[in-house]
């Protein structure tokens, strides 16, 4: 009917450290998601390999957008915004879920969701941020400003990670939540990463003020660049492809193997398991029992089976200075144990 204005897409950002649950999150709601709707899930990554687009299975009525190779708030924002433009055009999907890096900062993101390309066109929902209890111990992940800032950003927070959290650490993360200014809207106890759908079609518009991008991730803008694709070509077999970036105190190690190269499962978790407890793991494989998902954080190892069948693929994030000690770390990955 003329004169009726067009509905804005509604846009949620999952925020969250790295490891806090943020894919299994998306997943919960995915297994939750309307029959009548369609969605579009952008997965921003801070490894240059990718792998985050694996972790989710092929549906006719989800779109998954892979971006990696930086965060969407300062490196990739002129690339989020073609990705956007280009989903909400050829896709129309009833909702959007964005989930940054974990090293990513959600104000460029607000910014850019909230300016005049998009003003007329999405609707950002309550910001979420991801909590794993456990990182409330880590002083290195408390004192990092991307990591307080994404709480400070945040309109609710889901707890995460609760089997692996201890009473007394789930209780100083409610006590932590509880102490930001001003108050979260909710905050849920997100059992086995679980997040019910009504807090998404209940929430509101985004409260978050306007918060300025820290220096750190003002320094790493780039010159806008569309190359490379997260369905590159495989590498030869015998010859993976490995890939290194550094920045915010990280380093980053991905690689990727021709999908023809099996690895031996159990040699494969027992190799992954000689990498530090702090090291952040991510990587589907091609083993001699099928393709697997493999997920590790804070030393705790998750397998599931995957859909994946174009590559084997790995990402590995370590602090700068574990990254340091470990100058062998590239070599210790290319020798994981192909057939």
């Amino acid at each position: 009917m003329a004169g009726l204005a067009k509905l804005k897409t509604p846009v949620h950002i999952i925020t969250g450290f790295l490891g806090s649950g943020k894919t299994t999150l998306i997943h919960s709601l995915i297994e939750q998601k309307p029959v009548d709707e369609k969605w579009a899930i952008l997965v921003n990554e801070f490894g240059q390999i990718g792998i985050d687009q694996a972790m989710f299975d092929a549906r006719d009525d989800i779109v998954i957008k892979g971006l990696p190779g930086g965060c969407l708030c300062c490196q990739l924002a002129f690339v989020l915004q073609a990705a956007l433009v280009n989903l909400l055009a050829r896709s129309k999907p009833d909702r959007v879920i964005i989930e940054p890096s974990g090293l990513g900062h959600p104000a460029g993101l607000l910014d850019l969701l909230r300016g005049e390309a998009f003003h007329d066109v999405v609707d950002v929902h309550d910001i979420i941020a991801t909590l794993d209890p456990r990182r409330l111990e880590d002083a290195r992940a408390r004192q990092h400003e991307t990591f307080r800032d994404q709480l400070d950003i945040a309109d609710a927070v889901a707890l995460t990670m609760l089997d692996q959290s201890t009473p007394e650490q789930l209780n100083a993360a409610h006590d932590f939540v509880a102490k930001r200014w001003p108050p979260r809207k909710w905050v849920h106890e997100a059992q086995q990463g679980e997040l019910p759908f009504a807090l998404l079609t209940q929430s509101g518009s985004a409260e978050a003020s306007n918060k300025d991008m820290p220096t750190s991730h003002q320094q790493l803008a780039a010159t806008p660049s569309l190359e490379g694709t997260f369905f590159d070509f495989p590498p030869p077999p015998g010859k993976p492809q490995c890939e290194t970036g550094t920045a915010l105190g990280y380093t980053s190690t991905g690689l990727r193997w021709h999908p023809s190269e099996r690895f031996e499962l159990d040699r494969l978790a027992a190799c992954l398991g000689e990498l530090p407890r702090e090291a952040r793991i991510k990587g589907v494989f091609h083993t001699d029992n099928g393709w697997k998902r493999l997920n590790r954080a804070e030393g705790t190892l998750s397998v599931e089976s995957s859909a994946w069948r174009q590559d084997s693929r790995l990402e590995v994030i370590l602090p700068d200075t574990l990254a340091r000690q470990n100058v062998d770390i590239e070599a210790l990955l290319l020798s994981l144990a192909i057939l």
